[in-house]
């Protein structure tokens, strides 16, 4: 008798907590964290820079192959749109940039003031042949989007086991912009600091989207890698809440048992 009013006093306490997690909303994370669904993530796309560029692009996973969709509008017409997967493989977090990163306060977040906040090349989003970072830059491999200025993009690559141990922490960038609005790529924002040969429109990121940060996939190994290693702001406000809900739960179980070892003293 005594243990089933124990066991009973039990199941009454575990209830808010139960009702409490399973009314928690996600995880909070700066920009768009993608949404996922077995070994398949959909990242929303969003300009920068002004561009109007946004889209969707659907990553899934079988085993090391993983096959890129991406489907863009708003981009430059006519011209080549290079697209990269940019963040790390050893647990560093990693964002998509804000103003505050236009550095020179120059109206353009270029790709070299991108890079602290967005991280280096991870896999290069070509048509055709090498996917490296070393393929960064091949515009004439990247895709070219349409007279209105929509890109379609499919591809299936072999990727490291790394990327994908750590594919929660990486993201999808998409470069080429048109600040004068005059529908091409020109010197207007001068030199691109990668390549002189090219416009900085062509190199300047126009949307970018987040796939899980490591605030919510892997714990970052390193902080965050932006010269300060400061972590704050990172912290997600439902990992917070949801600790707090925790140690509830714990204090409930805890007077559970407290009270089923009271019960049990006072019978003898």
């Amino acid at each position: 008798m005594i243990a089933r009013h124990a066991a009973r006093l039990t199941a009454l306490a575990a209830v808010p907590a139960a009702l409490a997690f399973a009314s928690f909303p996600a995880a909070a994370h700066t920009g768009h964290p993608a949404s996922a669904s077995g070994d398949s993530y959909q990242v929303d796309l969003t300009s920068l820079n002004g561009s109007g560029a946004k889209g969707t692009a659907m990553l899934s996973l079988d085993g090391t192959r993983l096959t890129v969709k991406i489907e863009a509008s708003g981009l430059v017409p006519g011209q080549p749109h290079a697209q990269h997967i940019h963040g790390s493989t050893s647990g560093h977090d990693f964002h998509c940039p804000d103003a505050s990163a236009d550095k020179n306060q120059d109206g353009i977040v270029t790709t070299a003031e991108g890079i602290p906040a967005y991280g280096d090349i991870n896999i290069s989003l070509t048509t055709k042949g090498d996917t490296s970072k070393n393929s960064g830059l091949a515009v004439d491999r990247m895709p070219t989007a349409d007279k209105d200025g929509k890109l379609s993009y499919e591809r299936t690559l072999t990727v490291s086991q790394k990327v994908v141990d750590h594919i929660k922490d990486l993201h999808v960038v998409q470069h080429g912009i048109d600040p004068n609005r005059n529908g091409k790529y020109d010197f207007g924002k001068g030199k691109s600091e990668l390549d002189l040969k090219l416009p900085q429109e062509a190199t300047a990121p126009a949307d970018c989207g987040m796939l899980q940060g490591a605030s919510v996939g892997s714990m970052p190994s390193g902080g965050v890698e932006t010269g300060s290693g400061s972590t704050a702001g990172i912290e997600s406000p439902g990992l917070i809440a949801g600790g707090g809900v925790a140690i509830a739960a714990a204090a409930g179980l805890m007077l559970v048992r407290r009270r089923r070892t009271h019960q049990i003293t006072d019978s003898r």
